[in-house]
């Protein structure tokens, strides 16, 4: 009677051992294999598929075999629920607290009560960008804190160092994003910090494209929602926050 939770302890530890000497046996093959200017793996895990495992480049997935030879670029789905495994462990590694945001390098507008608040990184020149912001302007209660990266076009650095740094920057922001005024040159110095803060702030929490619209539940949405869906997720996201 004593013997099966032994064998039970002996086992549990086998497999950790076994699991551990798994993640040494590829990080060691992959340090080995991989070109001397691939990112370091910052960890390896057991993905829920046998004899794979997940192999983490800072917020990016990939996935290898238990004896580091091949390296897997793709979303892992689970076919039973149609979701992609890969996206959702992304989505929870690049998860940002709402509060948390730099929220002094944001131009800001409100509409109503401003009760409802929501956070997009946007681009001057992206044109679904704008397309995004005239949808924000049929919200009745909320706050809107637009988070510039000049990340598309040759200008898109001269447009957004303007319209930070002119006198009303939301004023200058909505009107070429609604209307396509920009707003004059701006002479002398100016503080662009707060661009490179944001574009340092996207790299890090793996915000590649424009619009990315960030919730107050954590949660995010990429592209020119529309105003039906922004709707449901800014009350599903007042509601959890």
């Amino acid at each position: 009677m004593k013997t099966l939770p032994i064998l039970t302890l002996a086992l549990a530890a086998m497999l950790g051992c076994s699991a551990e000497a798994n993640e040494a046996t590829i990080r060691k093959a992959l340090a080995q294999r991989l070109p001397a200017n691939f990112p370091p793996v910052d960890e390896v895990r057991k993905s829920p598929v046998a004899g794979l495992f997940e192999v983490r480049f800072g917020t990016e997935i990939k996935y290898t075999d238990a004896k580091g030879e091949f390296l897997f670029d793709g979303d892992l789905i689970d076919l039973k629920t149609r979701k992609s495994l890969t996206q959702e462990r992304v989505d929870k590694l690049t998860a940002v607290d709402f509060d948390s945001l730099p929220f002094k390098d944001a131009i800001v507008w409100k509409r109503g009560n401003g009760k409802q608040r929501v956070a997009v990184f946007a681009d001057p020149n992206c044109g679904y960008c704008k397309r995004f912001e005239r949808t924000l302007q049929e919200l009745k209660d909320v706050t809107v804190y637009t988070f510039v990266i000049p990340i598309l076009g040759s200008d898109s650095r001269d447009k957004s160092r303007d319209i930070w740094c002119a006198k009303d920057s939301s004023d200058a922001w909505l009107s070429w994003m609604l209307k396509n005024r920009l707003p004059e040159k701006v002479a002398g110095s100016c503080d662009e910090a707060p661009l490179e803060r944001n574009l340092a702030f996207a790299r890090k929490y793996a915000i590649h494209g424009t619009p990315a619209v960030l919730f107050e539940d954590g949660t995010r949405a990429p592209g020119a929602i529309p105003l039906e869906a922004l709707m449901e997720r800014l009350a599903k996201a007042e509601k959890r926050s």
